[in-house]
């Protein structure tokens, strides 16, 4: 069959062909595969550099997509196999890590958005205990998860929004997607923390795509400024385009009701993801969440991954 093939860590993957999957395990499906999102997070698996990679080539990248089973079925399915993945004809899944979709599903829509929404979704709901009327501060909010983030804070009834952020055309759209206030983390850092203190101290929790310095900055400026330090200040950590590691100040852990938690792959277990994912699909396919996909072809997956213009874009992955 033919697949998104990577070979060389350091190189896009290549439309090539790769050994048929078979389905052996007593949950394990074969499905024909609809469509699979080309997320940061497959980015990072194609190249190796996610933290869950193996090192194993030659691999096929996709963490997720929706298919067709033998009964003719949709289905949407969470992939942990380190070798095939959904950028592929045809995948294995494990049934259990998938949901059984309406037969009138867009494929495209569900591929393209459950995995930006699942981000801060299993972020506010799992990790943080999110309830309605909480405040909430992004971190990173120009990024498609950290935009999509603003859409899933509002659906799950945050009384206020605040997004920061470095470009300011998406900070701009962050905004208008239901934030109630919006910091530009470019310039001084003094003027950066005295922006992120006077509009988000009050905040419930940290939604956090940067990590980094600033993070260090942020965190400094919140707790300084916080009102009332005794009020739980929940902070979650999801991505880290800003580096790999932040300094935290050991005041900050003394002095205030801060708790620091990560949301990821491990943080957050299969179980729990799938018992997350009909709600999510059903509140993607009802429209509740705005996202523009873009679709490229399976035997054009190398452009796909090497287009600068499309580094920022939506894109799903579809056969033909």
């Amino acid at each position: 069959m033919k697949a998104a093939v990577v070979t060389d860590f350091s190189l896009p993957p290549r439309y090539d062909e790769f050994p048929e999957p078979t389905a052996s395990g007593e949950h394990e499906l074969v499905v024909d595969v609809l469509a699979a999102g080309l997320h940061p997070r497959v980015r990072s698996q194609a190249s190796g550099s996610h933290y869950t990679s193996t090192g194993s080539l030659p691999m096929v990248p996709g963490v997720d997509g929706v298919g067709r089973d033998e009964r003719g079925r949709l289905r949407y399915f969470v992939l942990d196999e380190p070798t095939l993945g959904a950028m592929a004809e045809r995948t294995v899944i494990d049934a259990r890590r998938s949901i059984v979709l309406p037969d009138d599903a867009d494929p495209v829509q569900i591929a393209a958005a459950v995995n930006p929404v699942l981000s801060s979704w299993l972020a506010l709901k799992n990790r943080a205990g999110f309830q309605p009327g909480q405040s909430v501060l992004v971190l990173g909010a120009t990024g498609s998860a950290g935009r999509m983030s603003v859409q899933v804070a509002r659906h799950f009834g945050a009384g206020r929004v605040v997004v920061a952020g470095r470009n300011a055309e998406r900070l701009a759209l962050a905004a208008a997607a239901g934030a109630q206030a919006s910091v530009s983390v470019l310039g001084d850092d003094d003027a950066v923390a005295d922006a992120i203190a006077r509009e988000a101290a009050d905040v419930d929790v940290v939604l956090d795509y940067v990590w980094g310095p600033l993070t260090t900055l942020a965190m400094t400026a919140l707790i300084t400024a916080r009102p009332d330090r005794g009020k739980p200040l929940t902070w979650v950590e999801i991505g880290s385009v800003g580096g790999g590691t932040a300094g935290i100040p050991s005041a900050a852990l003394r002095s205030s009701k801060l708790s620091l938690v990560g949301s990821g792959q491990g943080s957050v277990g299969a179980a729990e993801i799938v018992a997350e994912l009909p709600a999510m699909a059903a509140a993607i396919a009802a429209g509740d969440f705005s996202l523009d996909a873009t679709t490229v072809p399976l035997a054009e997956v190398e452009r796909a991954f090497a287009d600068p213009s499309l580094v920022e874009a939506r894109v799903v992955i579809v056969p033909r």
